[in-house]
């Protein structure tokens, strides 16, 4: 009967990670769009959130099956637990990258400024390098590897405030990028918010391996 939930549950082991590269390049994607002024791979995102939705439920259905039908012990009822409601921070990543994808829409012909998309790239990039460790920790159960990213959104969050006064800096010196610079605002935030979900799955990753509910995340002041 053990042999039947191992197996199960290295199936769902599977899906988290599947889902996560998913949402990955969900990321790059959107980014890309929205850098690129590029509408098309915008609407590519767009329709693929749904598919990441629908992979997200399935996740957690079959985790609520895996416990009413298997009955587990206390150890593996919490890398059920932990699976679950990591998907969930996932699909959250999901839904931000559809977000940047609106953005690309939105602003779409409107006057830009290289500096701050350079520097809005640079800033996705560091969110898919938490994702991609937090994956890895996730993987070798390694709890020192997960609460390192608590030290790399700490850099997402340096970066967020820095492009933040760049943005409100140009937005008081040219009115015509105003638009533009509404949108970049809102996209630097979206990707600060991936780098929080990204932190949560750090912290189900801990909780997997110890039975602990554990911060990670902290403020300004404190870092």
């Amino acid at each position: 009967m053990h042999a039947i939930f191992l197996e199960e549950l290295e199936k769902l082991n599977k899906r988290f990670i599947d889902l996560g590269l998913q949402v990955s390049e969900q990321i790059y994607l959107a980014t890309k769009s929205f850098i690129d002024h590029d509408r098309d791979l915008a609407k590519q995102v767009i329709e693929t959130d749904q598919k990441i939705n629908d992979r997200q439920i399935a996740i957690v259905e079959e985790s609520l099956k895996l416990i009413a039908l298997q009955q587990p012990v206390a150890t593996d009822f919490r890398k059920i637990i932990a699976i679950s409601n990591a998907s969930t921070d996932l699909e959250r990543l999901g839904d931000h990258a559809e977000s940047i994808a609106r953005e690309t829409i939105r602003v779409k012909g409107e006057q830009r400024i290289i500096q701050i998309e350079t520097e809005i790239e640079a800033m996705a990039l560091q969110v898919r390098r938490m994702l991609e460790q937090v994956l890895e920790a996730y993987l070798r159960g390694d709890q020192d590897l997960a609460r390192d990213i608590a030290r790399l959104d700490t850099e997402v969050d340096r970066r967020h405030h820095q492009l933040y006064n760049l943005i409100v800096g140009a937005m008081k010196r040219d009115a015509k990028t105003v638009t533009a610079d509404t949108s970049y605002l809102t996209v630097i935030r979206l990707l600060e918010r991936i780098g929080d979900h990204i932190i949560n799955v750090a912290e189900w990753v801990i909780y997997r391996e110890t039975g602990k509910i554990t911060e990670l995340a902290f403020k300004e002041d404190n870092k």
